[in-house]
């Protein structure tokens, strides 16, 4: 098990590391495993570069992002701007449907709606988060499936022990009219990440409550 110290010193090494995060801009603090990020970056995806960074290291049980996203002059846009910008993007996503609608206060966007799928929540997201002027997103859309959960835990279960990278037999999976809760261990925050993208992937869900626990396993 790595230290505080050693975890803080490693997500640092990791967040120079990324190209698109102004290091001295961004302070770290390690307690228990959990990583606070702190101070200010220009732009809303370098805020979430320095977290996906963080999440990438070995050790870290979650992380706090308290990044402030403090725009330059050149990147100020009215919440006008903003709005038709992000309807624009919306509406060129091939995989989202004609019902999103967006809500821009103070350079933040609010998204709501209606998706039959995760995946088109989470690309609603990508299609605004990297526009000009935007300081944060509020996604707000609900999965809404079409089709009813059919045998949806075995679905997911066969999923997790096709996956390469993830010990199925550590991850139990519980499932109640599509609502489906994921418990156990896994070894990284990115394992937890994909189980949980599996679990998604499953016709008819409409929640994931992600419970498994990040455990260092031993060599």
């Amino acid at each position: 098990m790595k230290t505080d110290m050693e975890l803080q010193r490693d997500v640092l090494d990791e967040i120079v590391w990324e190209p698109s995060v102004p290091v001295p801009e961004i302070g770290v603090t390690v307690y228990d495993g959990i990583v606070t990020l702190s101070g200010s970056v220009e732009d809303l995806p370098a805020k979430w570069a320095a977290e996906k960074a963080a999440l990438r290291v070995s050790g870290v049980r979650a992380v706090v992002n308290d990044i402030e996203v403090k725009l330059s002059t050149d990147s100020r846009r009215s919440d006008e701007d903003i709005a038709l910008a992000a309807c624009t993007a919306l509406e060129w996503n091939i995989v989202l449907p004609k019902n999103l609608q967006v809500v821009v206060d103070d350079g933040w966007i609010t998204l709501t709606g209606k998706v039959q799928w995760q995946f088109q929540k989470t690309a609603a997201e990508e299609s605004v988060k990297r526009l000009t002027g935007v300081k944060g997103i509020i996604n707000n859309i609900t999965v809404k499936p079409h089709t009813t959960p059919v045998a949806v835990q075995g679905r997911i279960e066969a999923a997790l022990q096709r996956h390469a990278t993830l010990d199925a037999n550590r991850i139990q999976v519980q499932n109640e009219d599509g609502k489906v809760t994921l418990e156990g261990t896994v070894g990284s925050w990115a394992e937890k990440e994909e189980a949980e993208k599996a679990a998604w992937s499953a016709p008819g869900v409409t929640r994931v409550e992600n419970k498994l626990l990040i455990q260092n396993r031993k060599p």
